[in-house]
């Protein structure tokens, strides 16, 4: 599921690794069944690796973890949700490509 560089987010370790870290946080929220979340997977992974040591980034399986999934409304996936000083930054809904993510980490880092 998650390469070298991607963190499993969990309902138990959310907080402690999204909400508190020090810095920004790209969170993919997705399920195995997902066609296009697989299809997102491989961009997911390549950004992780641009951004390494800068910007944490991880998958939250919506399947089994229900409480982060309802506690930020997710509703379809993939969800790419870009969170900053414990807030959510930015909200990317559906398939979406490497320069959108890019543009939306970068304006988090400034």
């Amino acid at each position: 599921m998650a390469g070298a560089n991607v963190v499993e987010f969990t309902d138990a370790n959310f907080k402690t690794e999204v909400i508190a870290s020090n810095q920004p946080v790209l969170v993919d929220f997705w399920a195995e069944w997902c066609m296009p979340c697989r299809m997102l997977t491989p961009t997911i992974e390549k950004i992780a690796g641009e951004f390494t040591g800068k910007v944490k980034v991880g998958k939250v399986d919506t399947d089994k973890n229900r409480v982060i999934s309802v506690e930020y409304k997710i509703t379809a996936i993939p969800t790419v949700i870009i969170f900053k000083g414990g807030q959510v930054a930015k909200k990317i809904i559906g398939l979406t490509n490497e320069g959108a993510l890019r543009d939306a980490l970068n304006e988090a880092l400034k």
